[in-house]
């Protein structure tokens, strides 16, 4: 498993969290650390999944996310 941060915006409230939580947590190869308004740390498997996949569940959920590994 490698660490990897999301930077997020467009996060407000505790809905949005939810949102951000489903997301990631529907992710085949994803751990969620931690979240809060505008940040996730997550643990991936990159044999399973990328960091592109990750950031684009985030975009789908309606929000902006850019990942830096470490």
């Amino acid at each position: 498993m490698k660490p990897l941060t999301l930077h997020i915006t467009g996060m407000s409230c505790g809905h949005c969290l939810n949102a951000v939580n489903t997301a990631l947590g529907n992710l085949p190869g994803v751990q969620l650390k931690s979240a809060r308004i505008g940040r996730a740390e997550v643990d991936f498997d990159p044999l399973t999944i990328s960091p592109e996949v990750i950031t684009a569940a985030v975009e789908d959920a309606g929000y902006s996310a850019v990942a830096v590994e470490g």
